[in-house]
């Protein structure tokens, strides 16, 4: 209860507990794999809670212990590992599919258990030991949590030790762009990026200064965070500037650009009803509510997007999040979009009404505070939740992205209780009646075309590969087009090839003259 409030309803579901760990280790054999810094997570996120994991007079059982799925472990229910590494046990041990929203979709579905279902505790976590694994690889060591342990026991045992599935595993690569070898995130969100700057009329230095100054403001919110992988400020002339520590990656993207996946990193979130809190004891001082929470996602293959400068996905389900939750994006002073590329953040920030020149990061984002694949989101919230606990009169809103800008999941945090509880919603119809374009075979798409985005793929000597291009035909289907004709990939790096006039063969090879 809080002063001159009613009683708050016990079923209001709060986050009570959070911590985040990272392991900068040399020595190999030394080096935890990710269930023992998930385990590690889970401990510190209970005891920020100032409740016990288990075995003292007031552990709480757990309704459900899940895992935000990892790269970096051979286990086949990670969540049942670490229940078994703590000594505690739980009514359900889930794992997510693969998707960079999956943090902040599981806190939305485990508010609505807490809320609807009787829930009353549910333990989240995710973690990675990708940067211990791929040095063990380089060295040819296997290290213990790298094999995976074969069970003895029958199929039947093994069947009802499978984790809970959560979530949807959705199909994001459409047979066409996957014919032409186009999937990687580094080869797409280098796309969105080109069609931003030849939206907005910047010529390539202009652009390249225009995300190395928001991608140094990034780093310098790292270097002030005790949690970040990287905790070094970068000025933007650094960031843009190609090096051999900073090699182009996927043209306009030099490496500090890229998402950080080289880390060993693992956080943990405790949440529960209100009504378990306080039979705990669990301080006041302690509770986050989510006011809101939503999650949709744009049309699933970016074949059918129609247009790589907009994700309407992202402002219908910002939107509604702001209105379940009775506040405007304005009265939000915590803001975390989703940065794996600088691409993602523009995106996000148009489409929640936001300025660039905002603080749009609590972390530092994917480069410099650590991106651990699919869980960067949930060191998010933690981080969230620790600035919201120094500043309870303020707010705090999460994005969560997975896929190519594809999947979405959007929170609404704060100190207060929701006037009215909390809500959810799913706007995923609003989203599936938008407009898409039908995609073009490479048969199909044979003769002239118009570049719409595209990307330079570089080796690792940082030159020019390959192209990967989006384009569109005279009747509106997009097609895509690819060359590894070098002198081609380091002229577009040059000049700007957003609206040209090609043509293409009938694998798909772009010409030009």
């Amino acid at each position: 209860m809080t002063s001159g409030q009613n009683k708050i309803d016990p079923r209001t579901p709060i986050l009570v507990g959070q911590a985040q760990v990272s392991q900068h280790i040399d020595r190999l054999e030394s080096a935890a794999g990710p269930i023992e810094l998930m385990s590690q997570a889970v401990r510190e996120a209970f005891g920020d809670a100032g409740i016990q994991v288990a075995g003292a007079k007031n552990s709480a059982p757990i309704d459900a212990l899940r895992v935000v799925r990892s790269l970096s472990t051979r286990s086949t229910n990670p969540a049942r590992d670490i229940a078994a590494t703590l000594g505690i046990s739980a009514n359900e041990y889930g794992l997510t599919p693969h998707g960079g929203n999956m943090p902040q979709y599981l806190v939305n579905c485990a508010a609505l258990q807490i809320r609807d279902e009787g829930a009353q505790m549910i333990v989240l976590t995710g973690g990675e030991s990708f940067r211990s694994r791929r040095r063990a690889r380089a060295a040819q060591m296997t290290l213990p949590w790298m094999e995976l342990k074969e069970s003895q026991e029958s199929q039947e045992s093994q069947e009802r030790q499978a984790p809970t599935p959560l979530g949807e595993d959705l199909v994001m690569n459409h047979e066409i762009e996957l014919a032409h070898n186009i999937m990687l995130p580094i080869e797409i969100y280098p796309m969105f990026e080109t069609a931003l700057r030849y939206r907005d009329k910047r010529t390539i230095p202009e652009h390249q200064k225009y995300i190395s100054e928001l991608w140094s403001r990034f780093s310098h919110v790292a270097a002030g965070n005790p949690n970040a992988w990287i905790q070094q400020s970068y000025t933007a002339e650094a960031i843009r500037t190609p090096s051999q520590e900073n090699r182009m990656i996927g043209f306009p993207y030099t490496k500090l650009m890229n998402s950080n996946n080289d880390v060993d990193m693992a956080a943990a979130l405790v949440m529960c009803s209100v009504e378990r809190a306080e039979t705990l004891g669990i301080a006041r001082d302690k509770w986050i509510f989510l006011h809101a929470g939503t999650d949709c996602h744009e049309h699933n293959f970016v074949s059918h997007r129609y247009s790589f400068t907009d994700t309407p996905a992202i402002r219908i389900g910002g939107q509604r999040v702001l209105e379940l939750a009775q506040k405007s994006i304005h009265e939000i002073e915590n803001l975390d979009l989703y940065s794996c590329f600088p691409s993602a953040v523009q995106l996000g920030a148009e489409s929640l009404g936001v300025s660039l020149d905002r603080q749009l990061t609590c972390t530092g984002g994917l480069s410099f505070a650590g991106g651990p694949f699919n869980n960067y989101v949930m060191h998010a919230i933690a981080t969230t939740m620790t600035k919201l606990r120094e500043r309870p009169e303020e707010a705090g809103l999460v994005w969560a992205n997975g896929g190519y800008a594809t999947k979405h999941a959007f929170g609404v945090y704060a100190t207060t209780p929701p006037a009215h509880g909390f809500k959810h919603e799913s706007p995923q119809d609003k989203v599936d009646s938008l407009p898409r374009r039908a995609v073009a075979t490479a048969i199909e798409a044979q003769g002239p075309a118009t570049i719409e985005a595209y990307s330079v793929m570089h080796d690792r000597d940082g030159a020019p590969e390959k192209v990967r291009a989006a384009v569109l035909l005279a009747d509106g289907r997009r097609a895509w087009a690819t060359s590894i004709n070098k002198q081609l990939g380091a002229e577009m790096c040059e000049n700007e090839w957003v609206g040209k006039s090609i043509s293409l063969d009938a694998t798909g090879d772009l010409k030009i003259g």
